[in-house]
């Protein structure tokens, strides 16, 4: 890294699931880095022993106090480069990161991003849906909203793909099988992972599907809903 007045704040993609997808860069710039900002030090861990990395990690999630904010762009301003990483994927992707993006930025500070490994790219590309436009809305909401949501996806131009969680995916199928009975879904369930799968079929196949294989209920999902 080049020695410079100011600092550099590097957001880096980290494995969704398999520890080997991350790039040589990446690792390069956690390594470097003067510290990582994690939201989980036991995980970050856990993936920098596995590549043989040596870093400094501090502790950094979206219940951040102001106070940590003003450090580390002191910190940036006096010429420390920081890497920040989420547990998984990107930071600021449906996951904490924008606020200190936003606060780096009105600092003058120098931010790059290191990109990697996503869920979303990663559902689309083994999807085989036709086409090169979708729209990606982040996890669906899970009380205030959710309906809301549901019904919004009727005016979009193109396939959506948003994040469901284990423990409401059966609700998100019985809502969307209520709204779209037609619809065909693609439910990526634990990608890049050993039981990663695609399960393709309209709402209520997969809700029978899920329902009779309870085991498949289980993982972290990415849903894309295709109207055509």
């Amino acid at each position: 890294m080049e020695n410079e007045k100011i600092g550099t704040l590097f957001i880096v993609a980290t494995p969704i699931g398999n520890m080997e997808d991350i790039t040589l860069r990446a690792l390069r710039t956690l390594r470097e880095a003067d510290y990582v900002l994690c939201e989980d030090t036991r995980m970050t861990g856990n993936l920098l022993k596995h590549h043989g990395v040596e870093a400094r990690l501090r502790r950094y999630d979206s219940h951040s106090s102001e106070n940590t904010h003003n450090n580390i762009i002191a910190d940036l301003e006096a010429g420390k480069h920081i890497a920040l990483v989420s547990d998984a994927g990107t930071p600021g992707v449906s996951d904490p990161g924008v606020l200190l993006v936003q606060r780096a930025r009105a600092a003058g500070v120098r931010i790059d991003g290191i990109p990697g490994a996503s869920a979303v790219t990663t559902a689309i590309s083994i999807a085989g849906i036709s086409g090169n436009q979708f729209s990606f809305l982040g996890f669906v909401p899970h009380r205030k909203g959710r309906e809301t949501f549901f019904k919004s996806l009727s005016t979009a131009p193109s396939p959506v793909a948003f994040f469901e969680s284990t423990h409401r995916i059966m609700k998100c199928l019985d809502q969307l099988s209520a709204n779209y009975p037609e619809a065909t879904l693609y439910i990526g369930r634990e990608l890049t992972k050993f039981h990663e799968e695609m399960i393709v079929g309209t709402p209520e196949q997969i809700i029978d599907l899920l329902t009779t294989t309870p085991v498949k209920q289980k993982g972290e999902f990415i849903v894309i809903v295709d109207l055509s």
